[in-house]
């Protein structure tokens, strides 16, 4: 053992200068984290297995005289990947340490991160009227003598869902506690707590500013947006494609050195000086912006270097990525799970291969380096991208952040300050979202899986390193394009259709698609039922809109509307300010119901509105809906629910959003249905779907769309019982998340969930 670490010794001194080894031996490092904490599927294991292997045989074949350091350093990240995968259980009873920054409080009720032991979770319960200000007290507390419910954190259950299981597990955080009583008690302030206090300190003293001065200066010095009165701001600086500007990283901190040397030489301070006041600014801003994975790497560049110049040890730029990656990696084995991370450093990767290319050509690499990992992890890129930052780049470079700064450090003895920076920030704002609602280039491209990512990442990579003659001579440049256009054309124009009932909790939306000339219909848009006076965001922006963006669909043929309740057509309003939709549908006598006619005001020139009565027909190229109830108008009440039944595939649909049992009675006596597949009445309600209506439809398989652990314990007992009486079999979308029937004129059908665990 003495023997290996020796020669690992001797072989780190004299491996400083060998160009390339610890480039390629961080990525050797980056293979095994995919292999142990992201290969899931046979096949991502496989192509682990070989991208390791390429790795590793390339780094002994070009440096075997290393070959003690290289199993080394390899051993050591293994061994850390299937460590940090390791959580031990939350025990109940143990106390709960909770920082002051870390916790939210809002209409008496708190949510946030805390730790038990060496666990971190995510905790959320009833705030009582002395919480909020006793955490502001002591900043660091205990919650003890506590009754605690603990379940594990949900992955995402829907197609195109942000998965926050994998985000939280890259914080290494798997179980959310919450908490019914407790009492708290404080905590003996150590150095440590210092900088949570300070963060705490910092967001109070933000809070006081006005709305986009507060925005930029959390955004800047924190990293996080400070409201949710922000968001659209947010969604405009990421469709133009220039949300890297609010991702404090290697540009800040450029900037922060700068700034901080140009004050070192006014104040004639030594450069021995001035470095360790950058570095020992940097420290403290890594732990203010909570480790965010761009700050970070690009303040380990910095430190890396200022190690290498004092020691005199020439490293090219590629090994110090290479030594950058594998210090980030040791501290942080997880850190590849996060997406902001991997488009961190696979930007300075890019910079680094391109940096002979000229300003434009560099930009457009970048752009193709960047967007395979776009449009696996967001579905939209906007071609323009490149013209925006010319655009913003300078502004934000030499208004925004200096002019942020100014305010910082001079808003607590000059409030009046805010007076001249609000105003600039609003215009500049206010550009940037007037700019964005044009939505020109941007383009809902559709989410590319992972096998397809790595082959355009790698095509691309390939583009770059390859000499000018050889990418004519190979005809790359049209392969990778023709390789865009066919993913494009797979996921726009599609072999197969689909009716897929999306898991939007205790409520009901349905999407509908034909195969190849595709049409997009939906039925009802979900919507949460809000029991207390807060208004929530809409959570079609979280479920169905990154659904529909998946699958490249950026617009709707149609949106049938069952009837007014919440949970079927709350989110409507939503759906109509992000998506445009040709046609509205609805049971006749709808658009007398108020608050109906509140949520489609403002887009009565953009849609046209289709009344509907049992009897009637809405004919489409591929595909024809029959009403069959109500047979009068009425307000849009459950007995008034719009019920339609169609053919795929000589496969006969039929819904009946809420309708009671006298109405199923009612389309029983009229109509002589049977069925393939029907979605149960009413969330599997006792009211609904009534045996003798069952039994005359004979549905070989009916779909349940209910929320977990809802507070009307839906589907009821009685409805399941009847199902089982009658044999027929049921999938529930709480079970199952997204449950989707494909159809396809080559294939046939296959009916497949997106949640495979046990979700109640």
């Amino acid at each position: 053992m003495k023997r290996l670490l020796k020669s690992s010794k001797i072989s780190w001194h004299f491996s400083f200068y060998a160009a390339g080894f610890y480039l390629l031996l961080s990525l050797g490092c980056i293979a095994i984290t995919f292999l142990i904490l992201q290969a899931i599927k046979f096949s991502q294991l496989a192509i682990g297995i070989i991208l390791l292997s390429i790795f590793f045989l390339l780094i002994l074949y070009k440096f075997p005289q290393y070959k003690q350091l290289i199993i080394l350093f390899l051993g050591i990240m293994m061994a850390l990947s299937f460590v940090s995968q390791k959580t031990s259980k939350f025990k109940a009873g143990e106390p709960i340490l909770i920082y002051s920054d870390q916790i939210k409080v809002s209409d008496n009720f708190f949510y946030g991160e805390g730790k038990a032991g060496k666990n971190k979770i995510l905790i959320n319960g009833n705030a009582n009227k002395s919480f909020q200000k006793d955490l502001n007290k002591y900043h660091a507390a205990y919650l003890v003598n506590y009754k605690a419910k603990t379940e594990n954190i949900m992955p995402a259950t829907n197609p195109g869902e942000f998965d926050y299981q994998k985000y939280y597990r890259s914080k290494k955080i798997s179980e959310r506690v919450k908490l019914d009583s407790y009492q708290l008690y404080p905590k003996e302030i150590f150095i440590f707590d210092w900088t949570h206090i300070l963060r705490k300190l910092l967001m109070d003293y933000f809070e006081k500013m006005p709305k986009f001065t507060r925005f930029f200066a959390s955004e800047m010095v924190l990293a996080q947006n400070p409201s949710a009165e922000n968001k659209v701001l947010l969604n405009s600086y990421r469709d133009l494609g220039i949300i890297h500007l609010l991702s404090i990283s290697g540009l800040h901190v450029s900037l922060y050195i700068l700034g901080i040397t140009w004050l070192g030489t006014v104040m004639k301070r030594t450069e021995e000086e001035v470095t360790v006041f950058c570095i020992a600014f940097l420290v403290i801003e890594i732990l203010l912006s909570n480790f965010q994975a761009g700050f970070v790497r690009a303040s380990l560049s910095y430190f890396w270097g200022v190690f290498f110049k004092r020691k005199k040890i020439m490293v090219s730029s590629g090994d110090k990525l290479g030594i950058v990656a594998l210090t980030h990696l040791m501290f942080n084995p997880l850190l590849f799970l996060n997406s902001g991370a991997i488009l961190s450093y696979l930007l300075v990767f890019g910079l680094e291969i391109s940096k002979n290319f000229k300003k434009i050509r560099q930009n457009i690499v970048l752009n193709l380096l960047i967007t395979p990992i776009l449009l696996h992890n967001f579905y939209r890129i906007n071609l323009l991208t490149i013209i925006y930052n010319f655009l913003i780049v300078p502004i934000f470079n030499f208004v925004l952040l200096p002019l942020t700064f100014i305010v910082i450090f001079s808003f607590w003895c000059l409030p009046a300050i805010v007076e001249l920076s609000e105003p600039i920030f609003k215009v500049i704002a206010n550009a940037t979202n007037f700019v964005a609602d044009k939505q020109l280039g941007l383009v809902t491209f559709g989410q590319i899986n992972w096998l397809q990512t790595l082959f355009l990442l790698g095509m691309t990579l390939f583009l770059i390193i390859m000499s000018k003659n050889n990418v004519k001579k190979l005809k790359l440049r049209p392969i990778l394009l023709g390789t865009y256009a066919s993913f494009f054309c797979l996921i726009h124009f599609p072999l197969k259709g689909q009716v897929s009932f999306i898991d939007v909790g205790q409520g009901d939306s349905i999407v509908i698609t034909t195969p190849l000339n595709r049409k997009s219909y939906l039925i009802d848009t979900g919507g949460k039922l809000n029991f207390g006076k807060k208004k929530s965001e809409p959570q079609l922006n979280r479920i169905t809109i990154p659904l529909l963006y998946a699958q490249g669909i950026d617009h709707l043929d149609g949106v049938f509307l069952s009837h007014q309740d919440a949970d079927h057509i709350g989110d409507l309003k939503a759906l109509l300010d992000q998506i445009p939709v040709e046609k509205l549908y609805f049971a006749k006598g709808l658009t007398d119901n108020q608050s109906f006619r509140k949520k489609i005001n403002g887009h009565l020139s953009d849609i046209q509105l289709v009344p509907l009565l049992a009897g009637d027909k809405v004919k489409t190229k591929d595909l024809d809906f029959d009403v069959v109830y109500p047979f009068k108008p009425g307000l849009g009440k459950n007995e008034d629910s719009l019920s339609l039944t169609f053919k795929l595939a000589n496969k006969r649909w039929l819904f009946t959003g809420d309708l009671g049992r006298e109405g199923e009675k009612e389309i029983l006596n009229r109509y002589n249905l049977q069925v393939d597949y029907f979605k149960l009445g009413h969330h599997g309600s006792k009211t609904s779907s009534d045996p003798d209506f069952l039994k005359q439809l004979n549905p070989q398989l009916v779909f349940i769309s209910s929320g977990r652990n809802n507070r009307f314990g839906h589907p009821h007992q009685e409805t399941l019982k009847t199902l089982e009486d009658l044999s027929i079999p049921y999938l529930n979308t709480q079970d199952s998340g997204t449950i989707t029937w494909n159809y396809s004129p080559f294939k046939g059908e296959t009916i497949t969930t997106f949640y495979k665990g046990n979700a109640k």
